[in-house]
């Protein structure tokens, strides 16, 4: 097995490029990134040296970039996505650009080279807003109502149509919200618990009410392995844990963790369009033989000692370019509620 591993530099593709060298001893893996914000070479770290592994850097949406990184793969995994929905509210082209246009590029050139599987990672954003107790199952209408679920779900169909027209084994995978080690600090966690190791405000949209269900990254990726090995071409498998949590609640843990000032706890305005839950039917996953296995408790209690013992990994990136995304973001916020 000679795998692609497109977006392999971020958070959950390299946890993916570790995962895949554990599970399959004799593949070979090709991460193919062009190293934006999100994407870290030191995310790989842990993989540099070993025989079986190369890293190209290029753009999903050039096309000679990902033919050459592609030449000889047995199997593509995309990662490959702007994913942040405040960044995506706030200017949306580049998610229209690689979440569409960049899966397409990523299709043609597996078509084209005879690819055995093609897995496309995407979200459970793509369904919307689900009132309780109803959770998603795979078959059900997409419902996006961002523009980072609007391109996912766009990529989701340009896949499932590359299976119907051309007869590529694909197969989609949709993920709860993920979390662990090495996630880009604009996500909930990760900002939460770094802002509240350095004593700053802990912004919370609106009430803090939305539900969210959290899946430890190790988890998300033995499911999308589960899915590579086992799923059929042309099915969605949804992937979620169960750990449906209000985000005040992970928050006051997150806190009660950290051990800061509970008034670091700031409720600002929402942002606009904010879904108010999202919950996943995994039957079809768990039917492969894959289900979730880190307690949500033990998994919160991991991730915030990991930021706290990784402080030279996620200071560097809140002192750079981070620094004036969280300002146009979240400075009006905050200072309308210090009115």
């Amino acid at each position: 097995m000679r795998i692609l591993i497109a977006g392999g530099a971020g958070f959950i593709g390299s946890t993916f490029v570790r995962c895949a060298l554990r599970r399959w001893p004799a593949a070979a893996v090709t991460v193919l990134d062009n190293l934006t914000y999100a994407g870290n070479l030191e995310n790989l770290a842990p993989v540099q040296g070993d025989p079986r592994f190369r890293f190209v850097r290029g753009d999903i949406c050039s096309v000679e970039a990902v033919q050459q990184a592609m030449a000889g793969c047995t199997h593509v995994v995309n990662f490959a996505a702007e994913t942040h929905v405040d960044r995506s509210i706030l200017d949306a082209e580049a998610f229209l650009r690689t979440n569409v246009l960049g899966t397409r590029v990523l299709l043609e050139v597996a078509r084209e080279l005879g690819v055995e599987r093609f897995v496309q990672i995407s979200t459970d954003e793509v369904y919307g807003d689900i009132p309780a107790p109803h959770r998603s199952a795979e078959e059900e209408r997409l419902q996006p109502r961002s523009p980072y679920a609007a391109s996912k779900a766009a990529g989701d169909l340009l896949a499932a149509a590359y299976h119907t027209t051309y007869d590529l084994s694909v197969v989609i995978t949709r993920g709860a919200n993920t979390y662990g080690p090495y996630q880009y600090p604009e996500k909930l966690l990760p900002l939460f618990v770094t802002n509240a190791l350095e004593g700053l405000p802990l912004p919370v949209y609106g009430d803090g009410l939305q539900v969210r269900d959290w899946l430890h990254v190790d988890d998300h990726c033995a499911g999308i392995a589960a899915v590579l090995d086992h799923g059929e071409p042309g099915e969605v498998y949804n992937l979620g844990a169960g750990n449906e949590r209000p985000n005040l609640e992970l928050i006051e843990q997150i806190v009660r963790l950290v051990g800061c000032d509970p008034s670091l706890v700031r409720h600002v305005p929402d942002r606009p369009g904010h879904d108010r839950r999202y919950a996943l039917r995994t039957d079809k996953a768990q039917a492969l033989g894959w289900k979730p296995t880190v307690p949500f408790d033990e998994g919160i209690t991991r991730a915030v000692q990991w930021y706290r013992d990784h402080e030279r990994w996620w200071k560097p990136i809140k002192g750079g370019s981070f620094r004036d995304y969280y300002h146009v973001q979240y400075a009006a916020r905050l200072a309308e509620t210090s009115l």
